[in-house]
C-alpha cells in the first residue's frame, strides 16, 4: 500500500514536471515538446528585420531566392531561425524592432546584424557594430514579457478581445523555447582591434556577461535554451581578403584561416564550460549546447559531396585581387553607382555575400541541428524542454 502511494506521488510529481515545460506525456511515453512562441536573440545569422527597421532597409537582391523582395534578412532567402520556427509550424519570427506588419503571438526575434555580447564603444556606421548587444536584447524581452503579461490582464475583462489577442499569454513564456546565436562579432571586433593574446584573454569576460544574459532571462521565467557557439569565422570568404601569398600553415584544407578558427574554437570551448555551469546553477532549466561550428564546418568540408560549388566561392559580390565588391549597389571612387548582380542560382552556393550564408546551406544547417546531430546531448530540438 505504502509503495503504491509513493509510486503514485512521485509520477504525479514527474507529469507535473515535464508538464511545466510545455512537454506532454501519453500512456508513459515523452511526447515532443509543445512551444506556444519562441524568442530568438543574437546578430545578422539570426536578425530577420530589427536593423533593418531601425535603420536603412536590406536592399536588393537580398531576399531574391525565397522572399523575392528584401525581408530584411542579410541573404537571398531564409535563415535558420526561419526554418526552426517553421518546423514547429509557428509563423516567422517577427523581428521585435519593427513595428510593420508584425505578429508576437508565438514569439518575437530580439536579434540584431551586428550584434556582440559585450558592449561596444563602435559604431554601426564605422564598424557595422549594432547598438542593441545581447544584455540589451534581453532587456528589451523583459519589457515586452511585462507590457503584454499587463495587456492580457486588461483583455481578460474584455472577452473579444482576449480571443484575438496578438502576444502570448502570461503563462506562454515558461513554455516557450529560447535561442541564442550570438558571438561572432565578439570574435570580429577583436580581430580588427586587438592582438590575438588580448583577445583570448577577454573571453572569459565576454562568457561572464554571456552567463548575466542568461541568467537574467531565468529570472524572467525562461526555462528553455537552445544555444548555438559560434562558427568557423576563419572560413568566411571575407576573411580571406587582404590575404595574398599566404605562409605554409596559415590556411587549413578548406582555405580557412587557421588563427581565426582556433579562436572561434576556444571561444566554444570557454562557452561550452559556461553552459555546463549555468546548467548546475539554473536548476529549473533545460539547456542544449549546439555546436554550429562543426555543423557548418562539416558543410564547408563537404561542399561538393552535397552539391554546393567551392566553400569560399561567393555567390553576390567578390573578394577578389585586392578589390572588393558588394552585393547590390556599389559606389565607386568617381562617385558613379554601379549594381552587382548575384549568381544565377545561390543554391548552389554556400556564402551569400563573403560573410553570411545562402538559403540553402541555413537549410542543410538547420536540418541538422535540429535533429540533434550537432548538440551535446543529441537530442533533437523537439524534445530540448527536458531537462538532461
Amino acid at each position: 500500500m505504502e509503495t503504491n502511494i509513493a509510486r503514485f506521488i512521485f509520477v504525479s510529481i514527474l507529469v507535473t514536471w515535464f508538464l511545466s515545460f510545455g512537454c506532454e506525456i501519453v500512456n508513459g511515453d515523452v511526447f515532443p515538446c509543445n512551444y506556444p512562441a519562441i524568442f530568438n536573440f543574437g546578430d545578422s545569422n539570426s536578425d530577420t528585420g530589427s536593423i533593418s527597421a531601425v535603420f536603412y532597409p536590406r536592399p536588393p537582391p537580398n531576399g531574391v531566392t525565397f522572399f523575392h523582395s528584401p525581408a530584411g534578412r542579410v541573404g537571398d532567402g531564409r535563415l535558420v531561425i526561419d526554418f526552426i520556427a517553421k518546423y514547429f509550424g509557428l509563423p516567422y519570427l517577427s523581428p521585435y524592432l519593427d513595428s510593420i506588419d508584425t505578429n508576437f503571438k508565438h514569439g518575437a526575434n530580439f536579434a540584431t546584424g551586428g550584434a556582440t555580447i559585450r558592449r561596444s564603444n563602435d559604431s554601426l556606421f564605422i564598424s557595422g557594430i549594432s547598438p542593441f548587444p545581447l544584455e540589451i536584447q534581453t532587456v528589451q524581452y523583459s519589457n515586452f514579457k511585462n507590457r503584454t503579461t499587463k495587456l492580457y490582464r486588461q483583455a481578460k475583462r474584455r472577452p473579444e478581445v482576449r480571443k484575438s489577442f496578438p502576444f502570448p499569454r502570461p503563462e506562454d513564456f515558461s513554455k516557450s523555447l529560447f535561442i541564442i546565436d550570438i558571438g561572432q562579432n565578439d570574435l570580429a571586433a577583436g580581430f580588427r582591434n586587438v592582438a590575438s593574446e588580448k583577445l583570448r584573454a577577454d573571453i572569459p569576460d565576454i562568457m561572464n556577461l554571456f552567463a548575466l544574459d542568461v541568467q537574467f532571462l531565468y529570472q524572467q521565467g525562461a526555462r528553455t535554451f537552445w544555444i548555438h557557439n559560434t562558427g568557423p569565422i576563419g572560413c568566411l570568404p571575407s576573411t580571406l581578403f587582404d590575404i595574398h601569398n599566404p605562409a605554409p600553415g596559415f590556411l587549413d584544407d578548406n582555405g580557412c584561416v587557421n588563427s581565426q578558427n582556433d579562436m572561434a574554437k576556444e571561444f566554444n570551448r570557454q562557452l561550452k564550460n559556461k553552459v555546463d555551469e549555468l546548467k548546475a546553477q539554473l536548476p529549473l532549466a533545460a539547456f542544449t549546447y549546439v555546436d554550429m561550428y562543426a555543423a557548418k564546418y562539416s558543410l564547408i568540408s563537404n561542399a561538393k559531396k552535397l552539391g554546393f560549388y567551392e566553400n569560399l566561392d561567393i555567390c553576390c559580390g567578390s573578394y577578389k585581387n585586392g578589390v572588393r565588391t558588394y552585393c547590390g549597389i556599389n559606389l565607386l571612387p568617381n562617385g558613379t553607382q554601379i549594381f552587382i548582380d548575384p549568381c544565377k542560382d545561390p543554391s548552389l552556393h554556400i556564402s551569400w555575400d563573403g560573410i553570411h550564408y545562402t538559403e540553402a546551406a541555413n537549410r542543410w544547417i538547420a536540418n541538422q541541428i535540429m535533429k540533434g546531430s550537432f548538440s551535446d546531448s543529441k537530442i533533437p530540438i523537439s524534445y530540448a524542454c527536458y531537462r538532461n
